[in-house]
């Protein structure tokens, strides 16, 4: 059961990027470019669609979550954790009714039918921006961490590199290389998101595990009498000190975003009823790791909480197996990384189909324009990723990435509510609409100041 499509509207309407790659129970076809395993295709399941939404979610940013605690202190961060759930949740609920009133089978085309082409268009603009950078930055965590980093002056070993010492094979363009099309070239091929529900799966376990580890660790430091009492509420005594405590909202602004992969996941889902007990069972389960996260993340390294806390998991943490522990999170965390990846790079090639391509048949449809769509976007992120000397240098771009994301998950799902070009809207859905405008400009205001000073 997918959205159902309203008469009339154009073409490009009708192939908008974010609308699902492949309708149920499709045969194979073509030249077998990107077809999936199977002859039929009769709907994706409840558990495999928790897991593409949940792997959308997670991401680096779990990394800058325990830093959060430690800026705002451990009580108001765990309470804004949850509220930023919350919030997510009912700017979903608006993408989703709307776009069931509109009869919209994507994010592009509920914004195409409140604000026309341009509406359409430069949604699908800020999911490229968005998605670009995020994969760019997964990419150089990946070198980093797996084949090392200069910065300084100073050069911290990778995994690899510490394992087998520096060689030409385990340089950071040959683990990248080797990442690409050993990982990401197959894991990209495919055209229907249920396809990656089981790496999506795998992804969602392994960032378990580095919260198991975390926490397991910060319990046994925690028995033995090595961790103070954490900071319960943030420091507050000059200007400056007030000032800090808006730096985290980007971080916690930003932590949910998942909106631009929501319609594929909806149009292939077996019963699209399924969709709001889908959203709320990720959300809840991204808030689990969120909270874990960020509790034994800040309860274990406290004041020196750096603001990416694998950062911190370079060092003797003064256990048994150290080591052992260190390249324990640091592997789960980049082979995490490396299975987000495609789910996100899913969403990047449907829209950047949908800007290049508006009026062209449906990229299901097109072999050729689908592999090489795929085989530019990742090389272009590729390339990225190897010349951009280290990830402070990405996070400059992360003031347009920033308002971007923003955009996607709250500014456009409210406009759509304010617009009510089919009149629905409660006057609960407008107060809600404008605080998620006021809350993603302010967000956004101070990303974009906070790169500029630094």
């Amino acid at each position: 059961m997918v959205m159902p499509i309203s008469s009339g509207g154009d073409h490009a309407a009708e192939t908008e990027s974010t609308e699902s790659l492949l309708p149920k129970n499709q045969q194979r076809g073509g030249d077998g470019v990107g077809d999936d395993g199977g002859d039929d295709f009769h709907g994706a399941s409840f558990a495999g669609a928790v897991f593409n939404l949940s792997t959308t979610i997670v991401g680096a940013g779990i990394m800058a979550l325990p830093v959060t605690m430690k800026v705002l202190g451990l009580a108001p961060g765990l309470v804004l954790i949850v509220l930023a759930a919350m919030l997510t949740d009912a700017s979903i609920e608006l993408l989703v009714r709307y776009s069931r009133a509109a009869g919209a089978k994507s994010y592009g085309r509920a914004m195409g039918d409140a604000f026309g082409a341009f509406g359409r268009g430069f949604l699908q603009f800020c999911v490229v921006v968005n998605n670009v950078g995020v994969m760019v930055v997964y990419m150089i965590i990946i070198g980093d961490v797996l084949s090392g980093t200069s910065s300084h002056g100073v050069h911290h070993h990778g995994v690899i590199e510490g394992w087998f010492g520096p060689n030409r094979w385990n340089g950071r363009f040959a683990i990248l290389t080797i990442t690409t099309f050993g990982v990401f070239a197959p894991l990209a091929s495919f055209k229907r998101v249920d396809s990656l529900r089981f790496t999506s799966a795998v992804s969602v376990a392994l960032a378990v595990v580095f919260v198991v580890i975390t926490a397991g660790i910060a319990i046994f430091k925690l028995a033995r009498g090595q961790i103070p009492m954490p900071q319960l509420f943030p420091d507050v005594h000059d200007w400056p000190s007030v000032w800090r405590l808006f730096t985290a909202a980007p971080v916690l602004v930003t932590a949910y975003i998942c909106h631009y992969n929501v319609h594929p996941i909806y149009n292939e889902l077996r019963d699209s009823l399924q969709i709001r007990p889908i959203v709320r069972t990720s959300l809840l389960l991204c808030s689990a790791v969120y909270i874990t996260t960020s509790f034994f993340g800040f309860l274990l390294f406290g004041d020196a909480t750096l603001d990416d806390v694998l950062a911190n998991l370079d060092a003797n943490l003064g256990i048994p197996y150290s080591s052992v522990f260190n390249d324990a999170v640091r592997v789960s965390y980049v082979l995490h990384l490396m299975l987000v990846f495609p789910i996100v790079f899913h969403a990047l090639r449907l829209n950047m189909d949908g800007l290049l391509f508006p009026s062209a048949r449906p990229l299901s449809c097109d072999n050729r324009r689908f592999a090489v769509l795929t085989a530019a976007l990742l090389a272009v992120i590729f390339l990225a990723a190897n010349f951009i000397p280290n990830i402070w240098d990405a996070f400059q771009f992360t003031g347009a990435r920033a308002t971007a994301s923003v955009c996607v998950a709250y500014i456009f799902p409210a406009a759509i509510t304010l617009r009510d070009h089919h009149g629905i809207a409660r006057k609960r859905d407008k107060l809600l609409s404008v605080f998620m405008i006021v809350l993603a400009v302010v967000a956004n205001a101070v990303a974009v100041y906070s790169d500029a000073c630094s």
